[in-house]
């Protein structure tokens, strides 16, 4: 292949280099030179250009990569036409990605100038998805190359092998404490995921966390026709002999492999009963986020065995995203239950817009003001400090509380919405403090009580980092949060809460049961304020 200057003239035949812009011509890189472009490249005063000529024996970019593209696709895979060089291989149906890493591997050590490039090996894909694309760097290659890469990829290294199970059981186990609701989440979950490969649920049994009860689940299960059956344990399963594992195995199943390097997803055990593949969900499987339990899930669905090897090789990209609930470095042990620091902080800074009035937070409810109310009970609860947040009217705010032994922070961004008050009062909280429980302070109902309640549930080391009052499925204020949080409660804006963290961190929650419409009750209007002196 010849590659340099020529003139207009010398060029015919030849295939630009680069774009070429000159007055009203525009010459787009790749196009091939004619009559009718030399004589626009001599209309603009062009004297020279840049081309590559092939030469006896090369052959173009484009057949080249349309070559290696047609022999490395297999079952399930559609090749587009080529251009500009590139050949792409899309899923002609949906399925899991199959790849022959070794032929790929051989392609791209053939020269620089042929490239072949895929998605991760095993993805999930769904029909019309680019799995792969062939791309030649140069405008064409020597014969011998193109023929070099043809013979190394050999034949079908990538195809989609198309999702075989429809019919999948599943069984959850239960234990005092879990909520009915969270198995109805984890089915909704399921059912989303089984989705994409034309896969449902055919039954779902609920049981105590007993070894014969799962047993006869399974059987149950697998008598109905069950192509997978999942089983999701109130517990985690900690060991071959716990109780998910020892009733695949009563029922003359078998363990073929417990625990992944995958993280989240390691608690995953897979197993088979009468032929049929048995998944011990780990926890994370209750997420609709990404986890290794997709990984294995996916690969069954279209029959493909899993064996030890490719689960072991999982390691590598295995670390799928931080665990809120897992406990962060330290440089000293977990503080024990009764040493956690918790601060709390009282949010006084609000300009009370719907109040139509004076400064709510100065209203009085049996004979005290609102802000005072709330703030004693902060004082009488187990926080270790409190924090009070000040703005509209920051002098009364001060006055009314101050003889109490409080830290007050002035927020000069109050007027922007409750948000910069929550930054103010987070960035306040020293460090060795491990969380914050954020008090408003027009919620006089609140109790030292609730406060201890709320602090007594914040474990760490349990996975309890938010903390949240809740009644007949509500949930209320005021939120204790661990200090794990508190960049991204820095990042808020607006008059706006917190709200759609809590969404966010749902494994991180531990929610407090309240009677009542203290954690409810928050006065904003006059109307509010009346209904607080019934109560």
């Amino acid at each position: 292949m010849k590659f340099g200057p020529a003139s207009p003239a010398e060029a015919i035949g030849g295939v630009t280099v680069h774009t070429l812009r000159k007055g009203s011509l525009v010459l787009k890189k790749g196009t091939l030179i004619g009559p009718a472009e030399v004589e626009a490249l001599v209309g603009q005063g062009v004297n020279e250009i840049v081309v590559v000529r092939l030469e006896a024996g090369d052959v173009s970019e484009d057949e080249a990569a349309a070559d290696v593209a047609k022999v490395v696709a297999g079952e399930g895979i559609h090749v587009d036409r080529a251009f500009t060089g590139r050949a792409n291989l899309f899923a002609a149906q949906p399925g899991v990605l199959m790849i022959d890493r070794a032929a790929v591997e051989r392609i791209n050590g053939v020269d620089e100038a042929i490239t072949f490039a895929t998605l991760p090996a095993f993805k999930p894909v769904v029909e019309g998805e680019m799995v792969g694309t062939v791309k030649l760097i140069p405008f064409g290659v020597e014969g011998r190359l193109r023929d070099a890469a043809v013979a190394a990829a050999g034949k079908g290294a990538l195809s989609i092998a198309p999702y075989v199970v429809k019919r999948v059981g599943v069984v959850s186990t239960m234990l005092p404490g879990l909520a009915p609701k969270v198995i109805d989440k984890t089915l909704r979950v399921t059912a989303e995921r089984l989705a994409p490969a034309g896969a449902g649920i055919i039954a779902e049994r609920r049981v105590p966390h007993e070894q014969a009860a799962l047993a006869a689940a399974i059987n149950e299960l697998l008598a109905l026709g069950a192509e997978l059956v999942i089983v999701f344990g109130a517990s985690a399963i900690a060991d071959r002999r716990d109780v998910i594992p020892a009733a695949i195995t009563g029922i003359g199943g078998a363990i073929e492999h417990f625990g992944m390097p995958v993280d989240p997803g390691n608690l995953l055990l897979i197993g088979s009963a009468g032929g049929v593949p048995v998944l011990g969900a780990p926890g994370c499987a209750r997420s609709p986020a990404e986890n290794g339990f997709d990984w294995v899930l996916m690969r069954l669905l279209a029959g493909i065995k899993v064996t030890r090897a490719e689960l072991t090789a999982m390691g590598v990209g295995g670390l799928l995203m931080e665990i809120v609930t897992r406990p962060q470095p330290r440089a000293k042990p977990e503080a024990a239950v009764d040493e956690r620091k918790v601060a709390a902080v009282v949010l006084a800074a609000g300009r009370s817009t719907r109040m139509g009035g004076p400064n709510k937070l100065l209203a009085e409810l049996d004979g005290r003001k609102l802000v005072r109310i709330v703030t004693e009970q902060a004082l009488a609860s187990r926080a270790c400090e409190v924090i009070v947040v000040t703005g509209h009217q920051a002098e009364l705010v001060e006055n009314a509380l101050s003889d109490l032994d409080v830290r007050f922070i002035r927020n000069p961004d109050f007027a922007g919405g409750l948000a910069s008050s929550v930054k103010a009062g987070i960035a306040a909280v020293p460090e060795g403090v491990d969380g914050a429980v954020v008090c408003l302070g027009d919620m006089p109902l609140v109790s030292s009580d609730l406060l201890d309640r709320l602090i007594a549930a914040f474990a760490p080391d349990r996975g309890n980092l938010i903390v949240v009052p809740v009644s007949e499925g509500r949930r209320g204020n005021p939120v204790l949060w661990s200090r794990r949080f508190f960049a991204e409660l820095m990042t808020l804006d607006g008059d706006v809460g917190a709200r759609h963290l809590i969404a966010k961190h749902t494994e991180a929650v531990a929610e407090v049961p309240v009677d009542g419409d203290s954690a409810f009750l928050d006065i904003d209007t006059p109307q509010a304020l009346e209904a607080a002196r019934r109560v």
